[in-house]
């Protein structure tokens, strides 16, 4: 299976990073540069050495297997809401494996000799909740930079990518090299990233592999999830022009894959989740107007549901300059697009909810409000 090589020595490649944290889950993942089994050892926050005592182990595991590759997803279940978790990642190399012998190699894992371990909490019931969005990054990481230092990440419950952080998606080097390296030395191994995929990771040789790497809590990528006493509605808006343009070379097929996800849509907003919410808030790349096949699709097939559902505010980008659009007869919700070099800040609580707009140098740019549904 893995043939005995001399190659380069085990490591992380890329270290982790979090995705679909829930009150009572969370997934990591990670990559190595070399064919490996993995598991991450979790423990309490409590004062003690993490090499007190052997911590339990989880493995990326399925059907009963070890998994067993350079791309490695843990997914961890039963945790406590509101809890605070240390964590390390580990992979042993696969040299060899044939029939039911397997030859392994070298460890790699995340220092917790010298360094502290990594953490992350679970959410848990609150009245306040404050989250970051960034949007059409397009590789331009100095950008991204400059936008996240704008954001108290200890004081920030998550932070939201929405859509187009790259041009396109060639490889793993380069999806890595053109936005999430960055995001995970800045925030992503230790506070959750949730991704509203944009109409730009869809093209390019790689685009396929992109939920590999950011799975979530519905197996789609389109999803909710709650975050104290907010329902997050992160849809997938698909490409902008029609299928049918020379630009796809005929390779995808988004008009049914936006009709497949209204379907999906109209039970999401009849769950509890989403329906007990105090506050609706809906997250998608593409909004609802600008004229485009892309867009107007969304406006015909997402909209009625999200009007009639009670949805409070949507939050875009793609059009690279920054729109308030108020509530009309057709969408009965603003719609906020954030501009490619300005950031979103959110903050919820009891009284309003606040959507700042800043720029690059911390300038406010613009504010909207709303108010929590009873």
């Amino acid at each position: 299976m893995f043939p005995l090589l001399a190659q380069e020595k085990i490591k992380i490649s890329h270290l982790p990073y979090l995705q679909a944290l829930t009150d009572s889950s969370v997934s990591i993942i990670w990559t190595s540069n070399n064919p490996a089994i993995a598991w991450v050892e979790i423990a309490p926050n409590d004062s003690t050495h993490f090499y007190k005592q052997e911590r339990e182990k989880l493995f990326a595991q399925q059907y009963g297997f070890k998994m067993v590759g350079t791309v490695h997803q843990v997914n961890i279940s039963g945790l406590k809401p509101g809890t605070t978790y240390r964590y390390r990642v580990y992979n042993q190399e696969v040299l060899k494996h044939e029939g039911t012998r397997v030859q392994y190699g070298d460890f790699a894992a995340t220092n917790v000799y010298r360094e502290q371990p990594l953490k992350f909490k679970t959410p848990g019931p609150s009245a306040e909740v404050s989250f970051a969005v960034v949007n059409d990054i397009h590789g331009k990481n100095e950008v991204l930079r400059n936008l996240i230092k704008q954001v108290d990440i200890p004081k920030t419950d998550f932070v939201v990518f929405n859509g187009d952080m790259v041009d396109n998606l060639l490889s793993e080097n380069q999806m890595y090299g053109g936005f999430m390296d960055t995001a995970i030395a800045l925030f992503a191994s230790e506070k959750p990233m949730y991704y509203a995929r944009g109409n730009h990771e869809t093209r390019g040789s790689f685009a396929t592999a992109y939920p590999k790497y950011f799975p979530t809590s519905s197996g789609e990528l389109y999803y909710l999830f709650n975050y104290g006493e907010a329902c997050i509605l992160v849809l997938d808006c698909g490409e902008d022009k029609p299928d049918s343009d020379i630009e796809y070379s005929g390779i995808v097929d988004m008009d049914a894959y936006r009709s497949q996800q209204a379907k999906w849509l109209e039970k999401a907003v009849e769950s509890p989740l989403f329906k007990n919410a105090k506050y609706k808030i809906v997250i998608c790349h593409m909004p609802p107007f600008g004229g485009w096949h892309g867009s107007q699709d969304i406006r015909d097939k997402f909209v009625p549901i999200l009007n009639k559902a009670g949805a409070q505010i949507m939050l875009s980008g793609h059009l690279h300059r920054h729109i308030i659009q108020k509530q009309d007869q057709q969408v009965h919700f603003p719609v906020l697009v954030n501009s490619n070099v300005n950031l979103i800040k959110v903050q919820l609580n009891d009284q309003e909810g606040s959507f700042k707009v800043y720029s690059q140098e911390g300038k406010l740019v613009d504010e909207i409000k709303i108010k929590p549904l009873n």
